[in-house]
Formats: C-alpha cells, sequence, structure tokens
C-alpha cells in the first residue's frame, strides 16, 4: 500500500510544475502540432519521469501506485502525459530482461533526462493488434542484425534517442508456436535515421506525435538484443500490465478534468434566469460521469497495488484501463454537452481533450481486446481469435 503522505506530496509536486504550464501552452503546441519540449524537461529535472528505475540505477525506486499518480495529475491539470508517459515504463524492459551491461549503461542516463527511451516499435500496418503475425524481419549476420520491414503509430520517435523495436528473427513458418521467434533490440535512433530508418510523421486528430518507420537493412549491434533470442513477446507482455495501469490513470485524470470544468461551468451559466446546473437533466449526467471515475480509480488502486506486491493482476489491469477509458470518455461528452457551443471553441480547452482522451478506446490497446481477455482468461469462454 501507498505511503498516503508521499501520495500527496507526489500530487502537490507535479500540480506546481503544471501550474506553469496552462492552457494556452498546450493550445499553441495543438495549433502547431509541436512537441511539449519544456514541459518534459521540467518533469524530468523533477525526476518524475524517473520513478520506476531503481535508485541503484538512479531512479525514484517507487511503485506502479506512485508513478500512476503522477500522470493522473498531469492529465487533470489540463496537461497530456501521452507526451512523455513511455519515458517513464519503456525501460522496463530493460529493467526486467536486460543485461547488467545493458542496465548500468542506459538506466542512469535515462533517469538523468540524458537519454530519452520513449519509442516503442511492435505494431505494423498489415497486423495491428495481431503483434505474433509481424513482419519486420531481424537476419543476424556476424555481430549485427539487419532489420528490415515497417512500423505504423510508432509516437514520439522523433524526440527519443533510444526505440524498443519488436522483430521477428526466426520465420513463422519454423517456429512451433507462433509466439516464439520473436526478438527485441534496443534501436539507437541517433546512429540509425538516415542510415536504414526513415521516419514519417503521422498528423491525427490530436498532438500526438506519431510517426511511422521504413527499415531498410538497418545494422543493430548484435550487443543491442535484450534477454534471449526468441522469446521477445513474452517480454513485451511483461510490461503490458504496468502499461494499463498508468494509462488507466490518465484516463482518470481527464475524467476529473472534465468533471471539474463541467460543474464550474454548469454553476456560472446562467439560461433562462437560473444557472444550468440547478437543472437535473444537467446534473445527472456529470453526477453518473463522476460515479463512474470514482469506480475506476478504485480499479487502478487495486491492479497497481497487485502489480507492485508482485502478484497476479491481468485481469485487474486490463478492467481498470476499460473501466478508466470508458470513464474519460463519457466525462468528456458529458462535459462538451454541458459546455454547449462553447465546449467546441477553442479557448475552453474542452475539445482539446476531448480529442486527446478518445484515443484511450482505441490505444494502447482496443477495448474490444480487453473483453476477449476477460472473456477468454477470467470467464473461461472459448478463445475467439
Amino acid at each position: 500500500m501507498a505511503d498516503p503522505a508521499l501520495v500527496e506530496e507526489l500530487r502537490n509536486g507535479v500540480r506546481k510544475i503544471c501550474s506553469r504550464f496552462p492552457g494556452s501552452y498546450w493550445r499553441d503546441l495543438d495549433a502547431r502540432r509541436a512537441y511539449p519540449e519544456e514541459f518534459v524537461d521540467e518533469l524530468t529535472k523533477a525526476g518524475y519521469l524517473a520513478a520506476l528505475i531503481p535508485e541503484e540505477y538512479g531512479g525514484a525506486g517507487l511503485g506502479v501506485t506512485e508513478a500512476s499518480v503522477i500522470l493522473e495529475e498531469i492529465n487533470r491539470s489540463g496537461g497530456n502525459a501521452g507526451a512523455c508517459h513511455a519515458q517513464m515504463y519503456t525501460m522496463g524492459v530493460i529493467l526486467r530482461h536486460g543485461s547488467e551491461e545493458q542496465k548500468r549503461r542506459y538506466l542512469p542516463e535515462i533517469a538523468a533526462g540524458r537519454l530519452r527511451l520513449q519509442a516503442f516499435g511492435v505494431t505494423e500496418p498489415t497486423t495491428g493488434s495481431d503483434t505474433t503475425q509481424l513482419k519486420t524481419t531481424a537476419v543476424r549476420k556476424g555481430d549485427r542484425y539487419i532489420v528490415n520491414g515497417q512500423k505504423v503509430f510508432i509516437s514520439r520517435t522523433e524526440h527519443s534517442d533510444l526505440m524498443v523495436l519488436l522483430v521477428r528473427t526466426t520465420p513463422l513458418s519454423e517456429v512451433k508456436k507462433r509466439t516464439e521467434g520473436l526478438s527485441v533490440l534496443l534501436v539507437d535512433l541517433r546512429e540509425a535515421v538516415g542510415k536504414g530508418l526513415t521516419i514519417r510523421p503521422i498528423r491525427t486528430m490530436m498532438n500526438h506525435s506519431t510517426t511511422e518507420l521504413f527499415f531498410e537493412d538497418l545494422e543493430v549491434p548484435a550487443e543491442n538484443l535484450i534477454g534471449e533470442e526468441g522469446k521477445g513477446f513474452r517480454y513485451i507482455l511483461d510490461g503490458m500490465n504496468a502499461e494499463r495501469i498508468l494509462i488507466a490513470a490518465e484516463c482518470i485524470g481527464d475524467g476529473r478534468w472534465f468533471i471539474d470544468k463541467a460543474v464550474r461551468y454548469a454553476k456560472e451559466r446562467v439560461v433562462f434566469g437560473r444557472p444550468i446546473g440547478q437543472n437535473q437533466g444537467v446534473q445527472f449526467p456529470i453526477a453518473r460521469a463522476h460515479v463512474q471515475v470514482e469506480a475506476a480509480d478504485l480499479m487502478r488502486f487495486r491492479a497497481a497495488e497487485l502489480y507492485d506486491a508482485g502478484l497476479p493482476c491481468g485481469a485487474e489491469a486490463n478492467m481498470a484501463k476499460l473501466l478508466a477509458a470508458d470513464a474519460s470518455w463519457e466525462a468528456a461528452n458529458v462535459a462538451l454537452q454541458t459546455h454547449g457551443g462553447f465546449g467546441f471553441a477553442e479557448e475552453f480547452d474542452v475539445e482539446r481533450k476531448f480529442r486527446e482522451t478518445r484515443l484511450y478506446q482505441v490505444a494502447p490497446i482496443s477495448t474490444n481486446l480487453i473483453l476477449s481477455y476477460v472473456a477468454e482468461h477470467v470467464l473461461g469462454l472459448p478463445r475467439s481469435y
């Protein structure tokens, strides 16, 4: 169980930083599709993005519970933690499966902010969530892997020094199980771009700094293999529970931001001689959205508690992410409806946050895949895919 005093200290610290980056800061970035360099640098200097890195490697040595509070507060303050959340958890594949030399080489630099590891190369245009069918290959030639293929919707690649890349090192036709033959490589983007790697930005409905990647005979040193060759699928899965808990926390932050915004506006907006918040038709949707966010919050903390205790938490992590994503999306709709026409005006920030929180119905995992997981692994129903 997290120390309540520490949690409150984290909340206050993050709020203090976020107060220096108001809505106008995020609106300007959104208009220019620019990356929040200054904001990310401030979080890094304060040590928040190194929360999950053990103290022996220069991090704070905190748990997922505390890390989730940090990300929640960023979104609750009106910011977008999606710009930097991967710096917090992507390093987990090195921490859990990397060699001691890799840990000592990279983790202190990541903790200090001298290296950014924010890119996670898994998704491909033709395979989507069917990860075992990915087509990007890495062929071992001497002390190098030669990488060829394509990835899509890989966020923050242009703002990262390193990337965790999932590739197939053994053809699918040569493995007994489709989850075998996948490997994880650590790619130094500073050396790769223009030398076998091409990055192409994708403009999306929200400012998410996402890209598609093209690999053409990219050489990656064999020493950059993380863990054992052929076991990369399991390594990737290991980090997904943490990711889902942390994303759930961001959704909860969004949900609380939307509800606070709707409540304030409903109290202040006067129509027909009375504040609109006096009408039950306005009150009830806001109240219901609040209830849903609070319920999702309980599941977030339950999942985080299990994770930090080293106990199985796949079901709880998935359910937390689904409940929180649904709650934030409902709160977004309520806030927009409460504001009426003003909800569509950029200066109120509702439309920006509305677009941002919609992403979590789709990524980093579709809510439909979560339902499939619960149906099969919790309820014992036949596998559907």
